[in-house]
């Protein structure tokens, strides 16, 4: 089996930019990070269309068309946001704009703590998800999902990070009760739902090499 360098060594005429599709730059940042820490080849650089609006997999997908439609390059392409229990699963894919402005962390943060405000801990329980979808130079598409389970806590801690890491409390034991914002950059990349999805993603990215 070829090694991710070798993957990468193989794809370097090619596979130049990964094609994220999505406009919040939290994101952005956030999911080079975690795919640069994989592989120097894949660099979060262009947004193509804003979310479609359906569920995580159909936006990542199309995502992912999109930007092979414009380069004609192995594209790849996530769609993420958080389910609460409590709230039957929303804000899934609007959580960006959950408040009802695109990006406006405080504001969804906010909203979300007033709609929990009176359920009980044990019905806090929430995800983190990514789903990621790659689309190869000969068209073939597949998408993977990444969840991160926890809970969402009472009051915002935590500075680093964007979203609602504030008020996510993974529910690995090694976060140690801490929320995803407290915790390091290598230690969330460990835990996340972005890191596990781009996981999956990495064996299909080795049969392109």
């Amino acid at each position: 089996m070829k090694t991710l360098d070798e993957v990468s060594d193989g794809l370097a005429d090619t596979l130049v930019d990964d094609f994220m599709g999505h406009p919040d730059p939290g994101i952005m940042a956030d999911a080079a990070h975690d795919w640069e820490r994989r592989s120097p080849l894949l660099r979060a650089s262009h947004v193509i269309d804003p979310d479609y609006v359906a569920t995580f997999e159909e936006n990542a997908l199309a995502k992912a068309r999109d930007a092979f439609r414009v380069t004609g390059l192995p594209s790849v392409a996530d769609d993420s946001g958080i389910e609460v229990q409590a709230l039957n699963g929303m804000p899934g894919v609007l959580s960006a704009r959950w408040a009802g402005r695109h990006g406006d962390d405080e504001a969804n943060n906010e909203l979300l703590l007033g709609q929990l405000a009176d359920v009980p801990a044990d019905r806090r329980g929430a995800a983190f998800v990514s789903a990621c979808a790659l689309v190869s130079p000969e068209g073939e598409t597949a998408v993977v999902r990444g969840e991160w389970r926890g809970t969402i806590v009472a009051e915002p801690r935590g500075a680093a990070g964007f979203g609602y890491d504030p008020l996510f409390v993974p529910d690995d034991d090694t976060a140690g009760g801490r929320t995803s914002a407290e915790l390091a950059p290598e230690e969330k990349d460990a835990l996340s739902h972005r890191g596990k999805a781009l996981a999956q993603l990495l064996p299909l990215l080795r049969a392109l090499g």
